[in-house]
C-alpha cells in the first residue's frame, strides 16, 4: 500500500469520526452507560437479608394473652417494636410454642397503630418452640399464634412463656379475661385493669427492661364451666385478617424488573441512534455543496484555496 492510499485512508477515517459517531462506538458505549445507571440503583437497593438477627435490639414489646376469645385456645399477640437504633429492614427472629402449631399471622405496620400488612416469614420446627424468622422493612411488627391448652375442666390454666429471644428496654403484658370466667389470677401480678370496647375487662403491667436470655414466664388461672368462647358469648367479631401487601422478596422482583425493563429501553434508544447515525449522509470532498477537506489532515478547506490552513499541504 502506498503512503498516498494510507494517507487517503486515514483521512476518511478522521472525516468519519468528526462528523458523527460510528454505530460501532455508541454500542461500545451502551454497556459502560448500562453499567453508570445502575450502579446508582444497585448502592441504594435495601440489603436481601437485612440487619443481623443477633444484633437486632426491641424499643418494646407487648404480649397479649386472650384466653378463649373466639376459639378454645389462647390467642398470644406479640407486639414489637425495634429500637431506633437498628437498622432497616432488619431481620427478626422469635421463638413460639411448638403447641401452637405456627403463626396465625405475621405482619408489620409503619406507625404504632397503624394498619398490619401481611409479612413473609420462615419457620423451623424443634422440639418446644417454633422459630419464625422474617424480615421487617419498618419498626413495627405483629405476630400472633393460637396456642392450644386444657379446657376439659372448670379449672383451667394457661401459662406461656416469653423465651428472652430479643432484648428489650419495654416489657409490657396484657391478659383478657374470658367472659363468664371467675376466680381469675395473674402471674407475675397485673395490677391495672380496664374494660375494652367489646365489653371484656383487661388486665395490664409495664414490666420493666429485658435483657436477651431473661425470659418470662406468665400463668393464667380462672375458672370457667361454660364451652363457649367469649365471642360466642358476647356476639363479638372474630379479629379482622391482615391486609396484604407485597412482601420484600416481591418489591425486591419488581424493583429489578423495572431496571432490567429501563436498561433495555436505554439499550435500544443507544441502538436506534447508533443506527441512524451509522446510515445519515455525510459531506464528502467534492460533494455538492461544494465543501472539500484537506487530503493529509481531514481538515475542512474553502472552495478555492491552495493550500490546507492547518497543515500547509497542498490542495488537488
Amino acid at each position: 500500500m502506498t503512503i498516498e492510499k494510507l494517507e487517503e485512508r486515514m483521512t476518511r477515517a478522521r472525516r468519519f469520526w468528526a462528523g458523527s459517531p460510528p454505530a460501532s462506538l455508541a454500542l461500545a458505549l451502551a454497556p459502560l452507560v448500562l453499567t453508570f445507571m445502575l450502579m446508582p440503583a444497585v448502592a441504594a437497593s435495601p440489603p436481601g437479608d437485612g440487619a443481623a438477627a443477633n444484633d437486632v435490639r426491641l424499643e418494646s414489646m407487648q404480649v397479649e394473652i386472650w384466653p378463649e376469645y373466639d376459639r378454645p385456645a389462647a390467642l398470644v399477640i406479640l407486639r414489637g417494636e425495634l429500637a431506633a437504633s437498628v437498622g432497616l429492614p432488619a431481620t427478626v427472629s422469635l421463638r413460639i410454642p411448638a403447641s401452637s402449631g405456627g403463626p396465625a399471622a405475621v405482619a408489620y405496620a409503619t406507625a404504632k397503630k397503624g394498619g398490619l400488612l401481611n409479612l413473609k416469614y420462615e419457620r423451623s420446627d424443634a422440639a418446644d418452640f417454633i422459630t419464625v424468622r422474617f424480615t421487617a422493612p419498618a419498626r413495627f411488627f405483629h405476630v400472633e399464634f393460637y396456642d392450644r391448652f386444657a379446657i376439659g375442666t372448670s379449672e383451667r390454666t394457661y401459662k406461656y412463656l416469653w423465651p428472652g429471644d430479643l432484648s428489650v428496654s419495654w416489657l409490657d403484658v396484657v391478659v383478657q379475661e374470658p367472659a363468664g370466667a371467675s376466680n381469675i389470677s395473674v402471674q407475675p401480678e397485673l395490677g391495672d385493669k380496664s374494660t375494652g370496647s367489646d365489653g371484656l375487662l383487661y388486665r395490664a403491667a409495664q414490666l420493666g427492661p429485658f435483657e436477651k436470655g431473661k425470659p418470662l414466664p406468665i400463668e393464667v388461672r380462672y375458672r370457667k364451666a361454660d364451652p363457649r368462647t367469649s365471642a360466642e358469648i358476647l356476639k363479638l367479631n372474630a379479629p379482622a385478617p391482615v391486609a396484604q401487601a407485597s412482601t420484600p422478596a416481591m418489591q425486591k422482583k419488581n424493583y429489578w424488573s423495572l431496571l432490567v425493563l429501563g436498561a433495555a429501553a436505554l439499550l435500544v434508544a443507544v441502538s436506534g441512534a447508533a443506527y441512524f447515525f451509522w446510515l445519515r449522509p455525510r459531506p464528502t470532498a467534492g460533494s455538492a455543496d461544494g465543501g472539500r477537506f484537506c487530503t493529509k489532515c481531514g481538515n475542512a478547506v474553502a472552495a478555492g484555496d491552495r493550500f490546507c490552513a492547518k497543515c500547509g499541504a497542498t490542495l488537488a
